[in-house]
């Protein structure tokens, strides 16, 4: 039977990491409900990642007497929210790691922008550059030396003010793609001032939410569907409002 997660009131208002942000869990598994700001692992910043977060809360929870093995399976950038997925076994790891690696993992964002893009759907394919000194992409329409290929689909869901909701199906998992790519269409992402937007959002993250991700187990072989609330603001209820109508 398939597992449709369905979602909960959204918990980002809350500090630090509890029970209330998990929105899957299997013996393999692990999908939790990332907020704006936190990152996934460690960096040079030293702050403490969601990762170890999770790790500690699951060693307390199941009073673990040793280490807890917890590994990320995918990324998402510190801005943004949403759907992250751990792995708790190897088995799961390993396996989870070739369904990303053969594009058999569905994932789906959330946007909001400042411009109506010229075609309300479409699929793009640019050649994303990465600048690692600069931590920043660029995608270019041809491409480059050193360029990677970078496609997604999108579609336009609707209005609120002088903002715009878009839908992403991302195909590819490059850095900082859809940031990249939606500043190379003319429509940065709210809150991105390193991609192109004049303003920052208040808590310093961008309106680029990591809505769903699907895939077929593959330890399992059940069907999963894992859904995230976005964060509570007045944009995001809004695009909520607009896709319970729809």
């Amino acid at each position: 039977m398939a597992n449709n997660i369905r979602p909960r009131k959204s918990p980002q208002k809350e500090h630090g990491f509890s029970g209330q942000r998990i929105l899957f869990e299997d013996n393999h598994y692990i999908a939790v409900n990332k907020i704006c700001g936190e990152i996934v692992q460690s960096d040079t910043t030293g702050d403490i990642p969601l990762l170890e977060d999770v790790r500690q809360y699951i060693k307390k929870r199941d009073q673990k007497p040793g280490n807890v093995f917890l590994e990320v399976v995918h990324r998402i950038d510190r801005p943004v929210s949403g759907v992250i997925l751990f792995a708790k076994t190897s088995k799961g790891l390993s396996r989870m790691n070739d369904l990303f690696r053969e594009g058999e993992v569905a994932k789906v964002y959330w946007a909001v922008v400042s411009a109506i893009p010229e075609k309300l759907s479409d699929t793009v394919t640019h050649y994303i550059l990465r600048n690692p000194h600069k931590n920043k992409s660029y995608a270019y329409n041809s491409e480059k030396p050193g360029t990677k290929k970078a496609s997604l689909s999108y579609r336009f869901i609707g209005s609120a003010e002088k903002y715009h909701f878009i839908e992403i199906d991302l195909h590819t998992g490059r850095h900082h793609q859809i940031r990249a790519q939606f500043a190379e269409l003319g429509m940065p992402i709210k809150g991105d001032l390193k991609y192109g937007f004049p303003r920052s959002n208040p808590d310093g993250g961008i309106h680029l939410h990591s809505r769903s991700m699907s895939f077929t187990h593959p330890v399992s072989s059940e069907k999963i569907f894992i859904v995230a609330p976005p964060p509570a603001d007045s944009l995001w209820n809004v695009l909520m409002r607009i896709t319970q109508n729809q």
